[in-house]
């Protein structure tokens, strides 16, 4: 079952679809006793909740038939959502992003011990950074993330592009008009230096022909993370995907990962817990 909705964040209105878990098992948000996790997706730089080849779509209905509640959205100005991309930067997005959060904590039926932020490229730093300040987030997933927004953004737009940026003007990147706001506040955040704040679980995925984003990235991450006192990091090396893993065996093995170690993760988690009591 998969519900559209539009989720209110200052004067935007984000746009996001909400798909039910479709395993018959858990919770029922009309009334009954147990309560589902959820995983909230964060597409990357001009993206929306959709993806190329619908990857979100497929992700989402992956989850879903798990017994996840998963929830995906447009940040401002892409997609359906209200707003101008290109104007803020990562700080709006961070800021979206917990509201969207607010949201999927507002429902009865979803586990506030058990929510996943998954990120996607530009979206596996906002996702990191989120986590980093809000210790809802207990899981992270981040496919082909960024690692350095200001450098990683500006060679995907052009350097040379980028240096003729002026300060009352922006550049047409693809039809979105990106301000010198928006690559100051790139400039501003540091995924390497935030993420020993997020004590939680994390998988890395990455494709070995990303182009956009260099796969190095992914166990320098993996080793960051490493040096954190809690939480776990795994890595998965998906063999020759590109940076969306749009042919069907990358998507299938990307999807297929994810949903293997969420529900191990889940499996474990509620094993301490029977153990505990």
């Amino acid at each position: 079952m998969e519900h559209h909705i539009t989720i209110p964040s200052g004067d935007l209105e984000l746009a996001a679809t909400l798909h039910y878990p479709t395993d018959g098992e858990g919770a029922d948000c009309r009334g009954g006793a147990g309560k589902w996790p959820v995983v909230i997706i964060c597409h990357g730089f001009i993206g929306n909740r959709i993806g190329v080849d619908r990857l979100f779509v497929k992700t989402a209905r992956a989850l879903s038939s798990q017994g996840y509640m998963v929830l995906r959205f447009d940040y401002g100005g892409c997609g359906e959502s209200t707003g101008d991309y290109g104007a803020g930067g990562l700080d709006p997005m961070i800021a979206q992003t917990r509201r969207v959060l607010d949201y999927a904590l507002s429902l009865d039926c979803v586990d506030p011990g058990s929510v996943t932020l998954l990120g996607h490229s530009l979206g596996g730093a906002v996702a990191l950074l989120t986590a980093a300040s809000d210790h809802r987030v207990r899981t992270l997933v981040m496919w082909s993330a960024v690692a350095h927004p200001h450098n990683d953004i500006v060679r995907i737009v052009g350097k040379e592009a980028y240096r003729r940026l002026e300060p009352d003007k922006g550049i047409d990147y693809q039809g979105y008009l990106l301000t010198p706001a928006f690559f100051d506040s790139l400039s501003k955040h540091q995924p390497f230096e935030q993420l020993r704040k997020f004590g939680g679980d994390v998988l890395i995925a990455h494709g070995t022909a990303d182009e956009d984003i260099p796969v190095d990235y992914a166990p320098l991450y993996q080793k960051m993370f490493w040096l954190r006192a809690d939480g776990r990091c795994d890595l998965e090396l998906i063999f020759q995907a590109d940076h969306t893993f749009s042919n069907r065996d990358a998507t299938f093995t990307l999807i297929g990962k994810t949903s293997a170690w969420l529900v191990d993760l889940q499996k474990r988690k509620k094993e301490w817990y029977d153990w505990m009591i």
